[in-house]
């Protein structure tokens, strides 16, 4: 390790202590960043793992998830940087993964996230005829409001 010198700086507020260009520091920002990631590797998955033409989702899911991911990762060493987020989609007899990224590549990760989301179960696709969900199964597929986060740990803490 090495040791860094220090001058001696006094601060004679709470004001001084701030850094507001600090990137890890403005939450609003983070949480509309990792919203746009979780868009985008959709949109991605749309046609790679779903093949479908569309993906459903309701206003602010996306948002609503990245909050609660930057509210897990709060508490964690590296926080948002150190994460790894799986997204899995479970639907009509179907289990996929559709996704895997790190949200800061040049970190290592100390914590995973699992993201699964559920095909909405309460949409005019129910109504439906089977030999016409067949036919139709190719056009969209509706996310529901509920998803379930699971974390797991890559590290041991002495506090435990």
């Amino acid at each position: 390790m090495e040791v860094l010198p220090v001058s001696n700086e006094t601060y004679n507020s709470e004001e001084d202590w701030d850094y507001p260009d600090y990137p890890d520091c403005n939450e609003p920002a983070q949480i509309e960043a990792l919203s746009k990631r979780l868009e985008a590797e959709l949109r991605e998955a749309k046609n790679t793992h779903l093949m479908v033409g569309e993906v459903l989702l309701p206003n602010g899911l996306t948002h609503r998830i990245a909050q609660d991911i930057l509210r897990i990762a709060d508490n964690e060493p590296y926080g948002l940087r150190g994460c790894a987020l799986y997204i899995n989609f479970e639907g009509e007899g179907i289990n996929k993964k559709l996704a895997t990224f790190r949200c800061d590549p040049s970190t290592a990760p100390t914590f995973e996230v699992y993201l699964t989301l559920k095909q909405s179960t309460a949409s005019w696709n129910n109504f439906l005829p089977q030999f016409i969900k067949k036919i139709t199964r190719g056009s969209a597929v509706m996310i529901s409001s509920d998803y379930q986060l699971q974390l797991k740990k890559l590290y041991r803490s002495s506090l435990y």
